[in-house]
């Protein structure tokens, strides 16, 4: 339970880098705490309670959590330079080749709405695989 804790304060802390909360970035988590199959009241709590960093055992783990930072920054159409830094930092933090991550923070911009997709994602990790 304490590994989706973590992601979705992860994915707070983002939508939090830009001092103010979209109610799509506020739904976007909601569907991933539901997802996760966390309790709203528990989900409430990480907006005041953050808990600890845990980036998963798994590289695939790491890289969807990468992935839905990234799908959380462009779900409210704004992106500022904190939240490019908040995710350089995230990737590094999850144990993620920073190259790849800088490859798909380019990457986003060539497809609608910068979503890249999954699959598209996923060839840039493993083209960089260390």
């Amino acid at each position: 339970m304490n590994e989706k804790l973590s992601i979705l304060s992860e994915l707070i802390e983002l939508a939090k880098a830009d001092n103010q909360l979209d109610e799509n970035e506020l739904g976007f988590i909601k569907v991933i705490a539901e997802g996760l199959g966390v309790a709203d009241a528990d989900l409430e709590n990480l907006y005041e309670n953050p808990v600890p960093f845990d980036p998963g055992t798994t590289d695939g783990e790491r890289i969807l959590q990468f992935h839905r930072l990234v799908l959380l920054m462009n779900v409210d159409r704004t992106i500022t330079d904190v939240e490019i830094n908040n995710i350089r930092m995230a990737g590094i933090r999850l144990g993620l080749n920073p190259i790849a991550t800088n490859e798909v923070l380019q990457r986003m911009y060539d497809y609608p709405n910068n979503v890249i997709p999954p699959n598209e994602l996923i060839a840039i990790f493993v083209k960089h695989h260390n």
